[in-house]
């Protein structure tokens, strides 16, 4: 990668992640993001933990249960512990994982993702522009849309802005899956009464309003309107940790947790 194309004077969204899950894959400028967000959530990395162990579990019941066999992961980020492409694997060896991606950092891992195995690829491109993604020669080459796909847009849709944009451009992608695809969501979460929400509207202005530039909360109407007449899987859209858990809950959900949402919806 040439260092040229990675600007270490302003956050990015996967390096402040990656930093949140213990990575080394960021910058002082990203870790400084992290740390004034733990500052006002000294929950916050819990979050981000329930998202990734929640991605892991929808992953396991679409490759076992849901029988899926191939995967677009919109904004990956950046390699971690259990990505995707392993989760699935590991349930179906067939199965493949197209990542898609616009950070340059995000792109050279791509080079050691690719090269794990001939079912794992990662294609350069901006998940708000689906006609161009989806007319990319990669993802046409590897990924069959006359089959059931699973589209991934985990932790991504609340880095935009724009509300109505979204919503037509999820319809895009709906349009273009078959029946029995599906497509998993999880989303930043403002209730719109009480402490939650006035934390929601603090978190927003520190990410939105601060160097990141984004992180905006929505409602849960808004979210849900995301999955562009998807009927939702149980049990619906609910955090993270809520979503088909492991395990019983032993402590009570704090706060970072209840402002997230996470559903998965198929395509009738």
């Amino acid at each position: 990668m040439d260092p040229r194309q990675v600007d270490i004077t302003k956050p990015s969204v996967a390096r402040v992640y990656d930093a949140a899950l213990g990575g080394k894959d960021n910058y002082e400028i990203d870790r400084a993001v992290l740390r004034a967000i733990l500052t006002a959530a000294p929950d916050a990395m819990v979050s981000a933990r329930d998202n990734r162990e929640w991605l892991i579990r929808i992953t396991r019941f679409l490759a076992r249960e849901a029988r899926i066999s191939q995967f677009l992961d919109c904004g990956s980020g950046l390699p971690t512990a259990e990505n995707t492409h392993q989760v699935a694997q590991r349930i179906n060896p067939e199965a493949t994982v197209v990542y898609v991606d616009n950070d340059p950092i995000v792109l050279a891992h791509g080079r050691a993702i690719l090269a794990e195995n001939d079912r794992t690829h990662l294609v350069a491109a901006d998940l708000a522009k689906p006609e161009d993604l989806l007319a990319h020669p990669d993802v046409r080459r590897f990924l069959d849309f006359s089959q059931p796909i699973a589209l991934f847009q985990i932790g991504t849709l609340h880095h935009s802005a724009d509300t109505a944009g979204i919503q037509a451009f999820m319809r895009t992608y709906a349009d273009s899956l078959a029946p029995g695809s599906y497509i998993a969501i999880s989303h930043f979460h403002n209730p719109g009464t009480g402490e939650d929400s006035e934390a929601a509207d603090q978190m927003e202005r520190l990410m939105a309003g601060g160097p990141m530039g984004s992180g905006y909360f929505r409602t849960r109407a808004e979210i849900a309107s995301f999955f562009s007449g998807c009927e939702l899987v149980e049990p619906g859209l609910v955090t993270p940790s809520e979503w088909w858990p492991d395990g019983p809950r032993m402590k009570p959900l704090v706060r970072p947790q209840r402002l997230f949402l996470a559903g998965l919806g198929r395509k009738g």
